[in-house]
């Protein structure tokens, strides 16, 4: 991407513009959650060989393209005693009585990636067209495949009639690719089971149902336009939810609410200080990520492994580039493991409904010997305060940081998630309360990645609601829109969401066809990015692909983030005579650095 790049947009919605082909100056669009799979790998530290550092390839820009959106009204039924059957399978009939509907009521239940769905509050007695077909075998061998028509190109809803006395798992395949599973219901009533947002192109395509674990009924497939990708918006505000934040924290939040839906910004994870990924982005790609991303992770009580970490940061922000955090945190405990599974403690035992955010240590210390606070409780509130040191090293530095704290809270393998929503959110708003009043870190725009209704926090205390995203190679990644949708539905339109961890970056293009621009994505590292040579993978996305991503006018890197933001490619160290009561601000991309580290103790206290 170009400054001068240009990618018009004919329509005012999303799903009601013509085709983009060429390039352009971007204008922003206007106007059942699915269960994410997770694989997270734990930082590991890589050989010491640096990568060399050769220039890159350069590659042209890739504009913006899919194929061009029309929007038609449809509801076609397809009977699946119509469908291609696997051998096998059987038809069963009941014939419907006179002047009997023989359909499902056009409530539907949700079907998401990961197989959750809901009940619709009617059901279908008997099926659709006297048939259906049944004799699914338990071991997937076995499924239906319809032949559509699509009129137009364009999003679908696809719903399934269906009737189980089980929970099933089903795949569904489109033209040979799996795009989606869900589970059936388990009560014997015949049941719609939608997809929502599936694109199809004008004229055949055969979408295939293919039932993993056990028999089922199978009425019909209905074919709808879809409505809903439509309803997702892009008009966050970007303030932030720290009142009192500095202006390098503002300058940078303000910059990803005005290219919020008109880019997405590229991520990647560096393993550790050497930036070893990111030097093989830029060989394979030419171009750098925008955003460094890193796992900070303490060992026990020990913070050390931290402060290389942040030196390079620092570093990366000095270069122009945006700097993303999250915390490895062990649990203060004899044995501090980030896995609930490895460790004895339990957030539960820590929390208390002592105010604590703004005591000194002093004070803690002195409620811990008096036996009101368990050793749990104490042992948090000095890893908190130890890591404030390090954050508040790079406030000092002038580096904003989009920072993501207590991770995948919705699942239990982490020690922060295993006690319940009550102990995540206790620990998320102390936390938050003692680094912006106490500490004032200023610097910190809060990244919530609880990825449930159920464990979301006050949207007065994150800026950025985001999801991690892993999916096996062998699957089609495109955009995720149906986690994009789900997320916006749970935090609302004012605030911006992102795509946290992944195995494998976006496709692009997909996300503007499909309506779901994240924000940023940030690419996990070791096997997503690299082989056992330490050259790029193909395991997870061809390089081809990855080169496509780099180069399209729909992403932002590092070069590009420089010039948008007013800098130039290397700023200036500044003067270590100055002063670091306040962060040093620009209006370029970054920051001066101070060479000094910042050590911290577990006696950390702000002045």
């Amino acid at each position: 991407m170009k400054l001068n790049k240009i990618i018009s947009i004919a329509a005012a919605a999303m799903f009601a513009m013509t085709a983009i082909t060429g390039c352009g100056n971007k204008t922003k669009k206007s106007d059942s959650s699915s269960d994410i799979v997770i694989e997270e790998v734990e930082p590991t530290e890589t050989d010491d060989s640096s990568s060399s550092e050769t220039s890159a390839e350069t590659f042209p820009d890739y504009p913006i393209s899919y194929p061009e959106i029309e929007k038609k009204r449809t509801g076609d039924i397809y009977e699946a005693e119509d469908a291609k059957l696997s051998m096998g399978l059987v038809i069963d009939g009941t014939p419907l009585d006179e002047n009997e509907e023989g359909s499902v009521s056009e409530e539907t239940t949700a079907a998401s990636e990961s197989g959750n769905s809901s009940e619709s509050d009617e059901k279908k007695p008997k099926y659709s067209g006297g048939c259906c077909v049944t004799g699914f075998k338990p071991d997937g061998s076995t499924s239906v495949t319809f032949e559509v028509e699509a009129p137009s190109n364009q999003h679908y809803d696809l719903a399934f009639s269906i009737s189980s006395e089980r929970l099933v798992d089903c795949r569904v395949a489109l033209n040979g690719t799996e795009i989606s599973k869900f589970k059936t219901m388990n009560d014997g009533e015949f049941t719609l089971i939608t997809l929502y947002g599936v694109f199809l192109v004008k004229g055949k395509s055969e979408i295939e149902l293919r039932p993993e674990n056990g028999n089922l009924k199978l009425d019909y497939l209905k074919l709808a336009n879809n409505t809903s990708l439509s309803s997702i918006r892009y008009d966050a505000e970007g303030d932030l939810a720290n009142k009192e934040a500095g202006e390098s924290a503002k300058e940078l939040m303000t910059f990803l609410t005005e290219n919020y839906g008109k880019y997405t910004l590229t991520g990647q994870y560096a393993s550790n200080e050497k930036n070893e990924e990111l030097e093989l982005v830029y060989r394979t790609t030419g171009k750098y990520p925008a955003i460094r991303f890193s796992a900070m992770h303490t060992s026990g009580t020990s913070f050390d492994s931290t402060f290389k970490d942040i030196d390079a940061c620092a570093e990366w922000h000095r270069k122009g580039g945006i700097v993303g955090l999250m915390w490895y945190w062990e649990a203060p405990s004899k044995k501090p493991s980030v896995y609930a599974k490895d460790t004895d403690f339990k957030l539960s035992e820590a929390v208390t409904d002592t105010e604590l955010a703004m005591l000194t240590q002093e004070e803690i210390r002195g409620l811990y010997g008096e036996g009101k606070i368990s050793e749990q409780c104490y042992g948090v509130m000095l890893d908190i305060d130890n890591m404030a040191g390090q954050l508040m090293s790079l406030k000092n530095k002038g580096v904003p940081v989009l920072w993501r704290p207590l991770h995948e809270s919705y699942g239990d393998w982490f020690w922060w998630g295993a006690s319940g929503v009550d102990a995540y959110k206790w620990l998320w708003n102390l936390m938050y309360k003692r680094y912006t009043e106490y500490f004032e870190l200023d610097n910190l725009i809060w990244v919530w990645n609880g990825q449930s209704e159920s464990t979301l926090v006050d949207k007065n205390t994150f800026d950025i609601a985001s999801l991690d995203i892993y999916m096996q190679p062998d699957k089609d990644y495109g955009s995720r829109y149906e986690q994009f949708l789900a997320l916006q539905k749970i935090v609302g339109k004012e605030k911006l969401i992102a795509l946290s961890e992944c195995s494998v970056v976006p496709d692009i293009d997909a996300s503007f066809r499909d309506n779901a621009v994240w924000s940023f994505f940030g690419l996990w590292y070791g096997k997503y990015l690299r082989n056992d040579e330490n050259e790029f993978a193909e395991t997870y996305i061809s390089r081809d692909n990855f080169i496509h991503v780099y180069n399209s006018d729909g992403a932002i890197t590092l070069d590009e983030l420089i010039k948008l933001r007013g800098g130039e490619e290397l700023i200036p160290e500044y003067d270590p005579s100055e002063t670091t009561d306040s962060p040093k601000t620009t209006t370029s991309a970054a920051a001066s650095e101070s060479n000094e580290n910042t050590e911290t103790t577990a006696n950390t206290e702000a002045e």
